[in-house]
This record gives structure tokens, C-alpha cells and sequence, in this order.
């Protein structure tokens, strides 16, 4: 691991993916995520990076679905509204197996406003938000700690299944400066994945697709999906209990409650 620090979760956030070798970061602000293209902003003249601030959250979704077609670990921010947005790219990439990153900073209560405390966008980013029969990666990190692994780990986990990641995080956690420990920085990755259109020398061209050519080729593609879903099930869920052995009531709850 490397320093500790004290820093806001969405700057600790961000570092953190950048010394997982993301070199890349697309994003439209809005708050309250806006840090986290700020903070690529302003470090990547000093470090190398690729930053755009896409013309809508539409665009950034689909942006990072290039780079990750091209294999290169890339990432975008954005609240609510803006992954509402996303939700077609994101149904793309997870049909055609890109393994890239979504860090949703949840708003508190439904819709855009502040009115009632609500699940917010939980049953969008676990459920697959966009038309399609799919599944994500969902982590819901509770301490600006956690936010900073988490990040690293969502890299991983793309890479490993090749399909999109959520970190669902909120806005106090987005918000709230903690002591953190940032991990060491790795050298930027590129990821290595067998589909990634990265030049055809020496080799057959790859073809990023999201689905079948024919009835048998539809179903088996489908298949192969829900196969790999079912797998994530299998090997990924966690979750953290205390002092339930012999409890009659059990409350349930994810990110910053």
C-alpha cells in the first residue's frame, strides 16, 4: 500500500484509479461526481492522462466503451440523472463483453430532487438498467477506504469477466474527507482480452459484437451470457454481518447508511 493521506472520497477515489493504471476518464459533471473529472482534469498534463469532458453523459458512456474496445482500462462519474443516460451504452458493453468502469455517486431520494429518502438508483445498477436481458458488477463501497479499494477491485473484476462494473457510491461518501490509505501505482494497464480490437499485425482482425448471425448462433450467444452471469453470482457475492447469529430482525443496508 502506499501513503496515507486525508482526502475526499471523490478525490481518493479517482487517485486511486489512476495508480490502477486508468489512464483514461470521460465524464459529463454533475453534481455530486464533479470532482472526480476535476481531479483527472487537473492531473493529466502531469501524468500522462487522456481526459475529455464529453457534450453529455450519453457520449462519455459510449466513449469509454471505445477505449475499452481498444483495450485500455477506462472509467466515467456521474449521478442519477447522467447514468440514466448511460444505460444503452452500458446494455451494449455488457452483450459485447467490455470490461469498463461506472462509478455512480448516488443522489438521495427519487429522480433528480431531494424530496424522500428512497432507494435511489439501487435497483437500476443491480437489475441491468438499459433494455436487454443483462447483469453488472455492483459495488457499494461504506468509507472513502473502501471507495479507493473498491475502485482497484472493479478493474479487476471487469478484466476477469469482461463486462461493466458499478461502483455505487453516494453523496456523503462522495463528500466526506477521512484518512485514506492509497494503494501503490502500477504501471498503466492495457487490458488483455482476447476480443480487443488493438491492430490486426500478424493476426486475424477482432470483431466487437453484440450478437449472433442466425438462430443458432443467437442462442448460443445468449447462452454464453447467461452462463457468465450465473457464474458472478456464484463466485461474487459478499456482504459483511454483524452479531446476526441470533437475531429475529435484520436490517439490510449498503453505502454510506
Amino acid at each position: 500500500m502506499g501513503e496515507k493521506v486525508f482526502m475526499q472520497g471523490n478525490a481518493a477515489l479517482a487517485e486511486s484509479a489512476i495508480r490502477a493504471g486508468c489512464r483514461f476518464f470521460f465524464g459529463y459533471p454533475i453534481t455530486p461526481s464533479s470532482e472526480m473529472p476535476e481531479y483527472y482534469a487537473a492531473q493529466a498534463p502531469k501524468r500522462d492522462l487522456v481526459f475529455v469532458q464529453a457534450e453529455t453523459e450519453v457520449a462519455a458512456f459510449n466513449m469509454i466503451a471505445g477505449a475499452a474496445a481498444a483495450g485500455k482500462r477506462a472509467m466515467t462519474g456521474t449521478a442519477g440523472p447522467g447514468f440514466s443516460l448511460g444505460q444503452e451504452a452500458m446494455s451494449y458493453m455488457a452483450a459485447a463483453g467490455l470490461p469498463a468502469v461506472v462509478v455512480n455517486v448516488m443522489r438521495p431520494g427519487p429522480a433528480d430532487g431531494e424530496i424522500l429518502a428512497s432507494q435511489g438508483d439501487y435497483f437500476q445498477a443491480v437489475k441491468g438498467g438499459g433494455h436487454g436481458d443483462y447483469n453488472v458488477i455492483c459495488l457499494a463501497p461504506y468509507s472513502v477506504q473502501e471507495q479507493a479499494d473498491m475502485i482497484q477491485e472493479a478493474f479487476e473484476l471487469a478484466e476477469q469477466y469482461l463486462n461493466p462494473v458499478i461502483v455505487l457510491t453516494d453523496a456523503t461518501l462522495a463528500k466526506m474527507r477521512e484518512s485514506v490509505e492509497l494503494p501503490g501505482e502500477v504501471t498503466p494497464k492495457d487490458i488483455s482480452f482476447p476480443g480487443a480490437v488493438t491492430g490486426a499485425k500478424n493476426r486475424e482482425h477482432n470483431v466487437i459484437t453484440t450478437c449472433g448471425d442466425g438462430p443458432a448462433q443467437w442462442e448460443a450467444f445468449n447462452q454464453n451470457l447467461q452462463n457468465k452471469f450465473a457464474k458472478i453470482r456464484e463466485n461474487e457475492q459478499r456482504w459483511e454481518s454483524i452479531e446476526t447469529e441470533d437475531a429475529e430482525l435484520i436490517l439490510v443496508a449498503f453505502g454510506s447508511v
